[in-house]
């Protein structure tokens, strides 16, 4: 006999599962036919019979009707097969109950396997039914429990899921019981046949997926997000491009009194969010990612993906943000290493490289000034001044040349770039 506690529970995995309990009690008489042939050896035509309401069990057998049972897991006397059947003739072969002394431990031990096993095959369908398709979206949940450490249990109601360490931000903190939105980032299998859900609140996709929910122009195309750069829980960069040129990618982003950006910062608990007009060049990209700094001077070294830039004093520690994390993160927006450089550091390197090419017995710097990227009518304005060599204009103060007519800051700064050949690296 079957327990009334299963009635109950193969009702529960019914109810709540969505496991019919008929599948369920045909697979435990299935397993148990095949443990009851272990246990009756000799016997033919063993049988299994569950009352599907009661949970009663019951094993048969067919033996052979003989006078005087000596084989009595293949046989039954004449007697006892009148009992049963009054109809009973010797040579007959009768079915009888052949239920073993331990088969209610077997029928236990086997049917908790059995659930288990289902249990672990139906909630894999159901998760690859309900929520394969949905990768990618958002979903909600409670916390249920915490697993292997930090590790997140995320009850969604007919499944569970798991939110790993690595896919939430160490600055969030949860206790059991907590409501939780997360992206459902995959549905993969398991070592012991079930299917897991994965969450995530880490992964750029949970940004870009808030986005979406709050800004009606990127669901309808109007506005692309082209990439999102993520330091989850400190700062998130998101780059947007506006098919429309009457819309404002950034403005439909931040919205009314920013009421829209205000949203997914609400639900990212604070995390700092940029939202970045979109450019195909890497460089204006990265102006843009700046402004409103300004990037005086910069420099690409191509080979090793570095892009060397020089900002104002004032403005270096914005530039280079926290930990770096800012100069990180745009770097990862263009795919390149950034490094930043202040204004006066830059100058003095200048300085020095200029006393040295100065002082260098380098004949070129003693010929006839000519300047390539310069306007002939200020070449001729330095040489009137008494700069008519490249020398001459290195020696000098920057105040000297700058007196020439013509000559800017900006000027000046080309003229010394070419005397020191346009495109060397900064050191």
């Amino acid at each position: 006999m079957m327990n009334k506690d299963l009635i109950a529970i193969l009702d529960y995995l019914d109810r709540e599962k969505g496991i019919k309990r008929t599948i369920v009690l045909q697979a435990i008489e299935d397993a148990l036919y095949a443990a009851a042939k272990k246990s009756v050896k000799g016997v033919q035509d063993v049988r299994i019979e569950i009352d599907y309401e009661s949970g009663d069990i019951a094993v048969y057998g067919k033996k052979l009707i003989v006078q005087k049972a000596k084989k009595q897991e293949q046989e039954i006397s004449l007697e006892e097969a009148l009992e049963a059947h009054p109809d009973s003739e010797l040579g007959e072969l009768i079915e009888v109950t052949i239920t073993p002394k331990d088969f209610g431990r077997i029928a236990a031990q086997t049917a908790r396997q059995v659930i288990s096993q289902k249990l672990r095959g139906a909630e894999r369908d159901v998760i690859y039914d309900e929520y394969r398709h949905r990768v990618n979206e958002i979903v909600s949940g409670s916390i249920k429990q915490f697993i292997r450490g930090s590790d997140i249990l995320v009850d969604l109601g007919k499944v569970e899921a798991l939110m790993p360490m690595r896919e939430y931000p160490k600055t969030e903190r949860y206790n059991v019981g907590d409501k939780v939105t997360a992206l459902l980032k995959e549905v993969k299998d398991t070592d012991n046949g079930g299917a897991e859900v994965i969450l995530s609140r880490s992964s750029p996709d949970f940004v870009k997926q808030l986005f979406i929910q709050e800004v009606p122009e990127i669901s309808d195309s109007v506005i692309t997000i082209h990439s999102i750069v993520r330091e989850a829980g400190y700062r998130t960069k998101i780059t947007v491009q506006s098919t429309d040129p009457r819309i404002d990618p950034v403005g439909a982003c931040v919205g009314m009194r920013g009421s829209r950006v205000k949203n997914v910062v609400r639900e990212l608990n604070n995390e700092k969010i940029d939202i970045i007009p979109y450019a195909d060049d890497p460089i204006e990209l990265l102006q843009n990612a700046l402004s409103p700094v300004e990037i005086k001077k910069i420099s690409i070294n191509e080979q090793d993906r570095i892009v060397t830039i020089v900002v104002d004093d004032d403005d270096f520690p914005t530039v280079i943000g926290k930990k770096g994390m800012n100069a990180r993160l745009n770097g990862r927006l263009i795919d390149a290493e950034i490094t930043v450089k202040r204004m006066t550091e830059y100058r003095k390197v200048l300085a020095i490289q200029k006393i040295e090419l100065a002082e260098s017995e380098d004949p070129s710097l003693d010929q006839p000034l000519e300047l390539r990227e310069v306007n002939n009518m200020i070449v001729e304005n330095l040489i009137e001044a008494g700069f008519d060599t490249k020398r001459k204009i290195l020696q000098a103060t920057s105040e000297q040349i700058t007196e020439v007519p013509g000559v800017s800051e900006a000027m000046l700064d080309l003229i010394h770039a070419e005397i020191r050949q346009k495109g060397e690296e900064i050191d």
